[in-house]
């Protein structure tokens, strides 16, 4: 069958829900009432099924990739029962990463005691991966830093970006390497910190000084970066060096500047305007000392370097290579070949908004797709501001699967019924757009 036509740039609104930027064929205005219902979809012989590509992302703190996609198809085939739907959940570096890649490759999740951002001791894991990627004496370990410096693990009360640490995150790094490791992939995302990895460091076993030449307390976070003077590498333990080190990362993510991790993430961890302005220049700090390490002019703008609270850079320091977030998954999870075996495309992410063609999910997908010229819906828990940047970027329709109000404990435990409905309200309109497609 052909595949739904989007092609006109006109505006289809669903009660003010469902947005959609290109408008099927050359229907210029369609406006459906919040209790208009397509009802039951006729299936009839010359209705060919629909071949539907489900890859999302997981709802943070309530649905992994696999559930969402497990949702997505239920909806998907409430209205086409016949459709052939592949599902292929997606993780950026954020939590699931770990677990993400273990499940594909048949690898083995390690439970290990970490210090939590906060400095409590946190039960953490890492995975070491299984099939081809650890062989040929080669062992592949995989951490995620939320797993020991997530703002899920950071309690609403104490949410200060300048006094959390990702000394947890050095540990994981440690234990991988006990565990005979020698190759790491570390994933950035989903952070409570904003210390530039200097936790990490110093748990690898670094020491940090200010312009005095005074040792820099040990995981205090951002805010003891302001008075940064040198960072000394020679106590850091000897196998860092020796292994290799991939960090997945957001690529627009910068260390400093108007678009630097402070500004940009610091608020979402809960940093006042003056507390932001302080991480800022405790990154700066940072950067001058970085630059001098690395030979590097570019530290402030280099891409990634901002990701996890300024651990990218923090991690370059002891030889990590920073990739884009999406290449290293693609390694072990491969969409590009199911493209052309698909008419639609749906995928969902915790919210959508300004920031998602900054190398989210959703936006990375469309892009994709857009090459294979097939149509994407993202479906999300939230829409935030400026979300119709996305159009630009090849997502043709986004919604939220919240659709009444409620509080975010309810959101949260209803996650799996709202994504359902949300895929089955998606479909219908698709049908009605098949409809009108025949019709005219």
């Amino acid at each position: 069958m052909s595949p739904l036509i989007l092609d006109k740039p006109q505006h289809l609104a669903i009660d003010n829900k469902f947005t959609v930027g290109p408008v099927v064929d050359n229907i210029e205005h369609l406006t459906m009432d919040k209790n208009l219902s397509v009802g039951n979809i006729v299936d009839t012989p010359s209705r060919a099924s629909m071949r539907i590509l489900v890859c999302p992302s997981g709802f943070k703190g309530s649905l992994q990739p696999s559930q969402a996609a497990d949702c997505i198809e239920a909806g998907i085939l409430a209205v086409e029962p016949h459709a052939s739907v592949r599902k292929v959940p997606l993780v950026d570096g954020g939590e699931g990463f770990t677990r993400a890649l273990v499940d594909t490759t048949g690898g083995a999740i390690h439970p290990v005691s970490v210090t939590g951002p906060v400095g409590e001791t946190i039960n953490s894991f890492f995975g070491i991966l299984g099939g081809s990627s650890s062989s040929n004496g080669e062992v592949t370990a995989v951490l995620e830093m939320a797993a020991a410096a997530g703002l899920s693990l950071v309690p609403p009360s104490c949410r200060n970006p300048g006094k959390t640490t990702t000394y947890g995150v050095g540990q994981l790094i440690l234990a991988a390497l006990d565990a005979g490791a020698t190759r790491i992939l570390v994933g950035c995302g989903d952070s409570g910190t904003c210390d530039g990895g200097a936790g990490m460091l110093q748990a690898l076993g670094a020491n940090l000084f200010d312009t005095s030449g005074r040792a820099l307390p040990i995981g205090q976070g951002g805010d003891s970066l302001l008075n940064l003077g040198s960072i000394d590498l020679s106590g850091v333990d000897g196998r860092v060096g020796k292994a290799r080190i991939d960090v997945a990362v957001n690529w627009h993510n910068v260390l400093c500047g108007l678009d630097g991790v402070a500004n940009v993430f610091g608020p979402q961890k809960g940093s006042t305007p003056e507390q932001t302005a302080r991480l800022s220049f405790a990154m700066e700090k940072l950067a001058d000392v970085a630059t001098g390490i690395l030979c590097d002019k570019n530290v402030r703008l280099a891409p990634g370097g901002g990701a996890s609270g300024g651990l990218g850079t923090g991690l370059r320091l002891v030889g990590a290579t920073l990739k884009p977030r999406y290449e290293i998954v693609m390694q072990y999870i491969s969409i590009d070949n199911i493209f052309n075996e698909c008419d639609l495309v749906l995928t969902a992410e915790g919210g959508i908004d300004d920031q998602t063609p900054r190398g989210k999910i959703p936006a990375e997908v469309a892009r994709l797709a857009k090459k294979h010229g097939l149509p994407v819906i993202a479906l999300a828990g939230t829409i935030g501001q400026g979300a119709r940047v996305n159009y630009d970027i090849g997502i043709d329709a986004f919604t939220c699967i919240i659709q009444r109000p409620m509080t975010l404990d309810d959101a949260v435990n209803e996650a799996e019924k709202l994504t359902k409905e949300s895929a089955e309200t998606v479909m219908r309109i698709v049908e009605v757009g098949r409809m009108l497609g025949r019709s005219i």
